[in-house]
């Protein structure tokens, strides 16, 4: 098997648990939970086109498939990490200008700000905070994995269209292989879902979770 970290010649190159690292983007209470904070000022038109039909899909859907792969990287011995947007301040000074535009603070310590209890970080893994789109641009999560030796990044998450794209592209210009967990990232519609998926196929590896396990031998 081709070691994905000597490949310059493709993106295909399969798993390698050793050097990989599963990366969850964005599954937090602010966006995942009903009483989260980003549908404390929608109005009510907004809501029902926005709300139910994501947390319905995230609890009937993507929940499990993000358990199972959740279960399968450990399994394997896949350093799993989470990112969630958090300030590093309660009343959001140090996040980026578009998230002072957008309007939302996540503050620092904050119950919004934590890991969906569906798939919680265990005692050991690594969680960072990040205050902008892209997990590389307001954290230090490339220096973590290179110090921990991680060449394959496997990422699912949410928006689909927004933070895992970004974390996608970013990841593509460092130097990373990404295999992207395709119904394990959820977006607000089908046809946005659908989008993002085209679009970021050009970036990335793109499996479902039953292929992902399935390679790492569950």
């Amino acid at each position: 098997m081709p070691s994905p970290f000597l490949s310059t010649t493709s993106r295909d190159i399969p798993i390698v648990p050793s050097r990989a690292a599963l990366l969850f983007i964005d599954v937090q209470n602010f966006s995942c939970h009903p009483d989260g904070a980003e549908w404390r000022d929608m109005s009510p038109a907004e809501l029902a086109e926005k709300k139910e039909p994501f947390l319905r899909q995230m609890r009937d859907d993507v929940f499990p498939r993000m358990q199972a792969l959740q279960r399968a990287a450990r399994a394997a011995g896949i350093e799993v990490m989470y990112t969630t947007i958090e300030s590093l301040t309660k009343d959001g000074r140090d996040r980026s200008l578009d998230y002072k535009i957008t309007g939302f603070n996540v503050p620092k310590g904050s119950w919004d700000g934590r890991v969906s209890d569906e798939i919680a970080p265990g005692a050991d893994e690594i969680v960072l905070p990040k205050s902008s789109s892209s997990v590389f641009v307001s954290t230090h999560i490339d220096y973590v994995l290179r110090n921990l030796g991680v060449a394959q990044l496997i990422i699912s998450g949410v928006l689909t269209d927004q933070c895992v794209e970004s974390a996608i592209r970013d990841a593509c210009d460092l130097g990373y292989l990404v295999t992207q967990a395709t119904d394990a990232c959820a977006t607000f519609t089908p046809e946005r879902q659908a989008a993002s998926l085209r679009a970021i196929r050009g970036y990335c590896r793109q499996r479902t979770v039953a292929q992902i396990v399935a390679e790492l031998g569950g």
